[in-house]
């Protein structure tokens, strides 16, 4: 009759299962993962009505949104929840008012065909980052007019697409702000990729089982 001794074997079951957890976050670092930030720019707006509205979202899950006319920054699901008392968060939250600003600058040169147009125009970036193996692997800024997709800008390899004749303006007027293409590059670059190594860094956490008492 043979007699296990459960002693002897766990110290090497919980080894086991630590490289399995290991292996895993290390696996996952490997997926492209992405920090998104939705921004919404009006010239004008009425009572109640935000001029500047932000969505922020990693790997598509949104964990913060953020709007002007309230000026406060609403963590959203568990991975807002988690991180919003980092240092991460505090320097992304204090990109959010100041892209805004700079993007309702842009406002004035955009020429939108008058045809269909009612009001005054809105602009949407959508700013992205990807990472891949701890490394930033692409970003960009994809601007709508109205709604309507008008120019694509990639921020690492500094090239253009244009969608739209209308976007010509603001392309140009990028081009010609030195300061502003530089600040944009900056966060959707370095910052973004940054931020969004630290942020995986929690989500690891959080999806680590917790210890189960005996």
């Amino acid at each position: 009759m043979w007699h296990v001794s459960y002693g002897i074997f766990l110290p090497l079951l919980l080894k086991v299962l630590s490289v399995q957890i290991d292996f895993k976050s290390l696996e996952s670092r490997h997926y492209v993962h992405s920090l998104c930030r939705n921004l919404t720019v009006k010239s004008q707006s009425g009572p109640g009505q935000p001029w500047c509205h932000v969505q922020g979202s990693v790997d598509t899950k949104p964990f913060f949104q953020y709007d002007s006319d309230s000026n406060k920054v609403i963590p959203l699901g568990f991975l807002g929840k988690e991180i919003n008392d980092t240092k991460a968060w505090t320097e992304l939250i204090q990109t959010v008012g100041q892209a805004g600003r700079e993007l309702r600058m842009l406002l004035p040169v955009i020429k939108l065909d008058k045809k269909g147009t009612r009001g005054p125009p809105s602009l949407q970036v959508r700013l992205c980052c990807q990472c891949e193996a701890e490394q930033c692997s692409g970003a960009s800024l994809l601007f709508s007019l109205n709604g309507r997709t008008a120019l694509l800008h990639d921020t690492m390899n500094i090239t253009w697409t244009v969608i739209d004749p209308g976007a010509t303006g603001l392309k140009e007027e990028w081009e010609s702000n030195q300061e502003l293409a530089e600040y944009f590059r900056k966060i959707s670059v370095g910052d973004c990729s940054y931020w969004l190594r630290e942020f995986l860094e929690h989500w690891e956490n959080m999806l680590l089982p917790e210890p189960t008492g005996n």
